[in-house]
């Protein structure tokens, strides 16, 4: 607040009164917050954006966040509120089913329901971004450089949202997915919080991602190498260190052994940067919007327009799951894997 009075060349108390509406700035004054803010001056005008709150957000480590990096996060959430209402107003989106599984046993538990509901069996999933979105779930990417914030999931009344930081390997994408799949089905309400809340969400995503069966099933032999890890995990598009803690939580490895693969894991860089890394997970749901968007000359820059605020905010919701501008430069990732259904709307609809 005391660096944007400088830039507006105001006293702070007169950028506290602007916020709550005790008086407005002069038209020049406005100007300049424009500027500074990067902000079209439309955007002052228009209606209050619906601002997710701090404890109805799964944010991972709360208490070592600093209060600008949770509201910057919060804010991004907020445009995404925008972004998506503004696209379902146009777009019929794939529905919600995700159930509540708050009661059951435990995290394994509900991650074998979870796929029981969903008729997945014991396969590998092959795309967590395309899944969330076919069971509607809302994924934006989370353009945000803060280890701390990492990624966050929220309902929203009856909508629930996904925020992914999409610079990570594509291995490491999938189990933040999960785990916040976890938090959307186990902790709709709130409860518990912290780091209760994340333990049982990461074994929920372990469960989901690699299920006992499935694991069982593959993995024949107890003496498992690193080598033979990089192997394994193909199957499942996992991270080495997720195969080899699911292998130790499963007893196939012993203390011992888990601890020496650990160890040399994090000897060869592999927890930083991981060997053999999959493709990058993309959205098909921005793909499908965006591509029918262009197909009636409607760009980044007149979405962005439209809901007030730079070209950029809407570019850094979808940065990294999806190709908004057409390029020269080849064709947009796509997969076979299972599509949400979507059709635009008419006016007469």
């Amino acid at each position: 607040m005391a660096r944007l009075a400088v830039k507006v060349g105001v006293d702070p108390r007169s950028i506290s009164a602007y916020e709550k509406g005790q008086f407005s700035p002069e038209d020049d004054k406005l100007r300049e917050i424009s500027r500074a803010l990067h902000f079209p001056i439309d955007f002052f005008y228009g209606d209050d954006l619906e601002q997710p709150t701090p404890d109805s957000v799964s944010f991972r480590a709360l208490s070592r966040m600093t209060a600008s990096q949770r509201d910057t996060a919060l804010g991004a959430g907020a445009i995404a509120l925008s972004l998506n209402k503004w696209i379902e107003a146009r777009f019929d989106l794939p529905s919600v089913e995700l159930p509540d599984l708050s009661q059951a046993e435990n995290p394994e538990a509900a991650a074998y329901a979870l796929r029981h509901h969903w008729e997945l069996g014991e396969m590998p999933v092959k795309n967590m971004v395309h899944l969330l979105e076919a069971k509607g779930v809302r994924v934006f990417s989370l353009a945000i450089d803060a280890y701390e914030v990492d990624a966050f999931s929220m309902w929203h009344g009856s909508k629930p949202f996904v925020f992914l930081e999409t610079k990570k390997s594509a291995e490491h994408g999938r189990f933040d997915a999960a785990h916040e799949l976890g938090h959307l089905v186990l902790h709709r309400h709130g409860a518990p919080q912290g780091q209760s809340a994340e333990g049982e969400a990461n074994t929920f995503a372990s469960a989901f991602l690699m299920p006992r069966a499935s694991v069982l099933a593959n993995v024949r032999s107890s003496l498992i190498t690193v080598d033979q890890l990089i192997k394994l995990k193909k199957y499942w598009t996992v991270s080495v260190a997720a195969l080899a803690y699911r292998l130790h939580n499963l007893g196939i490895l012993t203390d011992w052994h888990y601890r020496k693969l650990f160890i040399e894991i994090g000897s060869r860089g592999y927890r930083k940067q991981e060997p053999e890394e999959a493709k990058r997970e993309t959205s098909q749901v921005f793909a499908k919007v965006f591509e029918l968007l262009r197909s009636e000359n409607v760009l980044r820059k007149d979405v962005a327009s439209a809901l007030c605020v730079p070209a950029v905010e809407i570019e850094l919701l979808v940065f990294g799951l999806a190709l908004i501008e057409p390029t020269t430069g080849g064709e947009s990732p796509r997969s076979n894997s299972q599509r949400p259904q979507l059709r635009i709307l008419n006016k007469d609809d």
